[in-house]
């Protein structure tokens, strides 16, 4: 059985994500009590009446703390049942949760006559520690929308259904803050800056322009070649070690021009049949 546990903060996109996977196959179940989980997992792996192939399962803040603390036990028990998991944790920034409970009005599940919004965030944050330590991917919700996350989760769980390691290249720009589930991040804002060309500033790192432009500049290639050989030693341990996920974040000012072609120039330097590449460019316009 192919079990995904989908786990995160509240309004960070779980529902979006068990959407996504039931859209995909998986029988998905929601808020599942973690003292179910055993006699849930035996009867979907066929001890019961119905065998399930692909499972998705929801397990968070709704839960009892006590309950919570018992997570990684829940994850031994998979480990000694044979079920093949993976948990996929979603979060996003305060401000942004915030925001979306402003927006949609929604109750958060922690909210009560002792705690205000913000107090519930930071409790949650709290209580679900013993799953975010413990989750193959977790996906920082705050820049994406909801076409965007369902794109990813297809993308990377996809990826990983395909038995090898997904490896996701991401530029951004840090005036728009740093991606927080990245593995490694690259700072880029101390080489040549397009924005200051009058013809290329309108243009992003994608743009035949851009590229001859920084192609040229030897700086910036001695950068690209410094992470180009520091990720080609490091990806393939992280491939051998099974490891699900692997996030290369590169980032500039404005994520317009040189972390987008830093970005796609490693991910072309990195392809490999080892495991799938996925690029992605946070704040292009």
């Amino acid at each position: 059985m192919d079990l995904i546990i989908v786990s995160g903060l509240s309004g960070s996109g779980k529902s979006i994500a068990l959407e996504t996977l039931e859209d995909s196959g998986y029988y998905c179940i929601d808020n599942l009590p973690i003292a179910l989980f055993e006699p849930f997992v035996r009867d979907a792996m066929g001890e019961g009446d119905v065998t399930y192939r692909k499972v998705a399962i929801s397990i968070d803040a709704r839960s009892r703390c006590e309950s919570l603390e018992q997570f990684p036990k829940t994850l031994e028990l998979a480990t000694q049942l044979g079920v093949c998991f993976q948990v996929l944790f979603l979060k996003a920034g305060s401000e942004t949760l915030l925001k979306r409970f402003s927006e949609t009005r929604r109750k958060h599940p922690l909210t009560d006559s002792t705690h205000s919004l913000i107090e519930a965030i930071d409790l949650e944050q709290n209580l679900l520690r013993p799953i975010v330590s413990r989750s193959d991917l977790v996906i920082d919700t705050s820049h994406t929308n909801v076409h965007q996350l369902r794109e990813l989760i297809r993308e990377r769980i996809g990826a990983k259904n395909q038995h090898r390691m997904s490896v996701y290249c991401l530029s951004f720009g840090y005036k728009n803050g740093i991606p927080f589930d990245a593995d490694f991040t690259f700072d880029a804002r101390c080489l040549p800056n397009p924005h200051w060309e009058p013809l290329l500033r309108p243009k992003s790192g994608r743009d035949p322009e851009v590229r001859e432009f920084l192609d040229n500049i030897p700086e910036v290639q001695r950068y690209l070649d410094d992470v180009t050989q520091f990720m080609e030693k490091w990806t393939p341990r992280f491939a051998s070690e099974n490891r699900n996920y692997l996030t290369i974040a590169i980032g500039c000012t404005g994520g317009q021009h040189r972390s987008v072609y830093l970005t796609e120039a490693l991910a072309n330097r990195l392809s490999s049949p080892h495991y799938d590449l996925l690029v992605r460019h946070r704040d292009l316009n």
